[in-house]
């Protein structure tokens, strides 16, 4: 018989979802640490910072409720204006940045900030809720676009934070399932512990299979076609979307799935063909799984794929 909405509709709302209140609660955090981190870049740096956005899986509402093996984290894209896009680099914003937050939390311990690839990382032990303040070079020619760079390798792409938050808010309107579906497979992500298999890129595929088969089925079945359409193509097959415009950017990647808001950036570049293949088998074994669960009306097999806290009633 399977499970129905309702059950997958109870189980998203009472154990995947963000509850209202600790929404409310990391906003005012993340809001004191924009106010704070704003006003010590503009009286002790020369970096206009132009507008602030909260972007990622929190300004999606795709984001799950902090566990020990789900975490929370927030994106905070700061725009700055000023910089030569040929010559800035992320070390040097991020280095700044990097001392600003040490300067306004000196209590907090060092080991609290880290300088990540594309960002910089604050960790608030109390709640849990791990910040990445994200510079973007901001493109003054196209609103809400910018540049992001490569701390590695120094590369840089062209990004659009409230472009990708609008491609996911297009999908809700089009498919109220979708934001649920999204949580199921993050949360079945998580549990599999397949790190390489981002939250962006989920929302992508799933994105790809609504515009591409619709939106006809339960719930349940949806999340088991999510995951038979990553075993089945094995992630090989190149992903655009209607959002896209030509022409697209030419890639060698084992995974390729453009960004919406730029077609020049393949948003799952860094997958390697090793960690392709191991979504793709874990995909397959849960997809089985699933069935099964299904077939037998099993909630414990379910608990497999979703972990001990699954549950469909009160």
């Amino acid at each position: 018989m399977g499970l129905s909405n309702a059950e997958l509709t109870y189980y998203d709302s009472n154990v995947l979802r963000l509850p209202t209140e600790k929404r409310k609660e990391y906003h005012a955090q993340v809001d004191r640490l924009i106010t704070e981190l704003s006003r010590t870049v503009r009286d002790q740096t020369e970096i206009k910072i132009t507008k602030v956005v909260k972007a990622g899986s929190f300004a999606k509402y795709t984001i799950l409720r902090k566990t020990a093996e789900d975490p929370v984290d927030v994106d905070v894209v700061f725009y700055i204006s000023g910089k030569d896009v040929t010559h800035e680099t992320l070390t040097s914003l991020s280095d700044t940045i990097y001392k600003l937050l040490i300067k306004i939390y000196p209590n907090k311990d060092v080991g609290d900030f880290e300088i990540q690839r594309k960002a910089a990382t604050v960790v608030f032990v109390g709640s849990g809720l791990s910040v990445d303040i994200v510079p973007v070079v901001e493109d003054e020619a196209r609103p809400g676009y910018g540049w992001q760079y490569d701390l590695e390798d120094g590369t840089r792409m062209e990004t659009c934070p409230p472009g990708q938050i609008q491609f996911v808010r297009d999908r809700k309107t089009k498919d109220k399932d979708f934001r649920t579906l999204v949580r199921l497979a993050k949360k079945w992500r998580n549990r599999a512990e397949l790190k390489p298999l981002k939250s962006f890129t989920i929302e992508l595929i799933m994105a790809h299979i609504l515009d591409t088969e619709g939106r006809e089925g339960t719930i349940e079945s949806r999340f088991r076609r999510f995951l038979l359409y990553i075993a089945q193509s094995g992630l090989q097959d190149m992903i655009v979307f209607p959002e896209n415009s030509q022409p697209y950017g030419k890639f060698s990647d084992p995974v390729v799935i453009l960004d919406p808001v730029s077609s020049g950036n393949n948003v799952t570049s860094r997958l390697s063909d090793s960690e392709r293949k191991q979504i793709a088998d874990a995909a397959l074994e849960a997809w089985e799984t699933a069935n099964f669960a299904s077939a037998e009306n099993d909630n414990e097999v379910w608990k497999e794929l979703f972990g001990p806290r699954f549950k469909v009633e009160g």
